[in-house]
């Protein structure tokens, strides 16, 4: 854990999120500068810049959240599809392993990697997203499809 990470410091509950994840060794949350409405990143808890820097035993748990993460998303926002990346240092705004999970549908306007950000309206919005996600998120892990 790494106390100049902003990241590090949501973990340690030292500055505020919409949470919608936590398990042993990942949290998720929504973005604070969303592409839409849900777009999530999920962290490991420990810090590690890059995924090459995440220990093998961690990568595993990673990919599975981010699979459960992006069903989830896809539900909660009633969306088409998703996008699952991970930047490596270049266009990484916080130098800590995040994956952006992001709703999408056809013609929601993203083309190539211009994408312009569409913040939540205010943070009742935000709330009530990550209340969506969370929901989704136990549905699924309860054996609920949607």
């Amino acid at each position: 854990m790494s106390v100049e990470c902003k990241f590090c410091r949501i973990v340690s509950g030292d500055l505020p999120a919409f949470q919608v994840f936590e398990d042993d060794c990942c949290a998720a949350f929504l973005d604070n500068r969303p592409l839409f409405p849900g777009h999530c990143l999920l962290i490991p808890k420990i810090h590690a810049e890059t995924l090459a820097e995440l220990p093998d035993h961690l990568v595993q748990p990673l990919f599975s959240n981010a699979r459960l993460l992006s069903r989830a998303v896809e539900t909660a926002m009633e969306a088409e599809g998703s996008f699952v990346a991970i930047n490596n240092k270049v266009s990484q705004s916080v130098p800590h392993l995040h994956v952006h999970i992001v709703p999408r549908k056809r013609k929601d306007g993203l083309k190539g990697f211009f994408w312009p950000r569409n913040p939540y309206r205010d943070e009742e919005q935000a709330a009530q997203t990550a209340a969506r996600v969370r929901a989704a998120i136990e549905r699924l892990r309860s054996g609920g499809r949607n």
